[in-house]
């Protein structure tokens, strides 16, 4: 048997096994692995649902307390 047929063998069996298992444990990894950061990114709509949006009087809300240029008077 030549190099090539059994580089071709070994790369349509066992190589094809290693990196699907490989895929697939590394989507898993970032599926479950930091449920805390993602759980947080979720709830970023939810943070500030005791203080409401802000209707352009910036004295007394909370968008004044950002130093952003268009707010700056």
């Amino acid at each position: 048997m030549d190099t090539y047929s059994l580089l071709r063998e070994f790369a349509d069996s066992w190589f094809l096994i290693a990196m699907l298992t490989f895929f697939l444990g590394a989507c898993l990894y970032a599926l479950l692995s930091r449920r805390e950061i993602t759980e947080d990114i979720a709830n970023i709509p939810f943070r500030h649902e005791d203080a409401p949006a802000c209707t352009g009087d910036c004295a007394n809300c909370a968008c004044s307390k950002f130093d952003l240029p268009e707010r700056q008077k």
